[in-house]
């Protein structure tokens, strides 16, 4: 009478193989999820200095100059920024006027308390329109 054997589980090459699998997947998805990461902390930044731009053009309207800084956009009431936001980005405002209209940037520097990592910055060229920084190149 021929013994026929039922094999229960894996072999080692079956499971080498999805660990070999699983490995080449997770070096291709990881840099991607960490760029997207990236994308959403800089969209957050940009936001904000819009919102910082906006303020600071009703700021110079009814004061007749631009803020020198953002700490004075909060105390006078121009604009209300979560402490959250405030705990991971440090905002510098540097507007001015000259004969060609406004000129100058707004910059976003990350702080510790940014999970991205600190020291990243987003800088709007406002007499360009345009964002450079953390990802973003600038358009020639």
């Amino acid at each position: 009478m021929k013994k026929y054997f039922k094999q229960d589980g894996f072999t080692l090459v079956e499971i080498l193989i999805v660990v070999v699998i699983i490995g080449i997947l997770a070096t291709v998805a990881i840099p991607t999820y960490f760029k997207y990461v990236e994308r959403g902390y800089a969209s957050d930044a940009k936001i904000q200095i819009k919102n910082i731009l906006q303020n600071a053009e009703l700021y110079r309207q009814e004061n007749g100059q631009w803020p020198t800084d953002v700490e004075i956009l909060i105390q006078e009431g121009y604009i209300e920024l979560k402490k959250s936001i405030l705990t991971k980005w440090e905002f510098t405002v540097q507007l001015e006027d000259d004969i060609t209209g406004t000129t100058g940037q707004l910059t976003a520097t990350s702080l510790p308390g940014m999970q991205g990592g600190e020291g990243h910055q987003i800088i709007y060229l406002v007499d360009e329109g345009q964002y450079i920084g953390y990802g973003q190149k600038r358009k020639e």
